[in-house]
């Protein structure tokens, strides 16, 4: 599952992530985050405020394929407290390193769940006692749910996100071999050319086709080029 930071892309919508900011402020957390799951696509999509550093760390270790404090929370109905995934094997090896990057291990993932199947996650941390995080806790949880539903919603109305969906993620490897195969190439040919085996280019193609919604690569191709992904020759 491919994690897309919708704050980095063009005419990313930097007042969600000013919202993250206003919403830790207002109920003395932390660190705010918002991700939204795309089963079709295969994509986690969202905002958050941590820091670049933390940001960096977590996509280049592929966390957000494991992470409980999301896929627990994409099949509950119910507020998520971490408290629970302390014993997970997953939860430990994302958060084990964490505090060096300024990250608490407490927090909590309010789920929400939209009228077409959509799922989206507010999740929130803060660092201090647990008495005082229980306190807290209990004195804010029922105005963050609706804060989260607000998120979620305004969210999924966002042009940004409508791009992202309408526009799936290749990559750069999977839109050059279409390229290539577009004119003509052969399997083999691309592998020559990018300096990789055919096998490679294979699943290259594979994954396109999945992502393109496609049965063949010549549907791909077609797809791609109505896209604007690749260019017609």
């Amino acid at each position: 599952m491919e994690l897309i930071d919708l704050s980095s892309l063009p005419n990313g919508e930097g007042r969600f992530t000013t919202f993250l900011d206003q919403i830790c402020a207002r109920f003395e957390l932390d660190h705010a985050a918002y991700a939204g799951t795309n089963p079709i696509a295969g994509t986690i999509h969202g905002y958050v405020n941590y820091s670049d550093d933390w940001k960096s760390h977590y996509v280049e270790h592929g966390f957000h394929r494991i992470d409980p404090t999301l896929h627990m929370a994409s099949r509950s109905i119910a507020p998520v407290d971490w408290r629970r995934l302390e014993r997970d094997e997953n939860f430990q090896k994302v958060f084990r390193n964490a505090g060096d990057f300024g990250i608490s291990d407490q927090g909590l993932t309010i789920p929400v769940r939209g009228p077409f199947g959509d799922i989206g996650m507010l999740s929130v941390t803060r660092n201090c006692p647990l008495p005082e995080w229980d306190k807290l806790k209990e004195h804010i949880i029922g105005e963050l749910q609706s804060v989260a539903v607000h998120v979620h919603d305004t969210v999924m109305r966002s042009d940004v996100l409508s791009q992202v969906l309408r526009f799936p993620p290749l990559s750069t490897r999977e839109k050059e071999i279409l390229q290539w195969t577009a004119a003509g190439k052969s399997q083999q040919d691309v592998g020559d050319i990018l300096g990789i085996s055919h096998r490679t280019v294979e699943v290259h193609l594979r994954s396109a086709r999945e992502k393109l919604y496609a049965l063949t690569t010549p549907q791909a191709i077609g797809r791609a080029i109505a896209l604007g992904l690749i260019y017609p020759l």
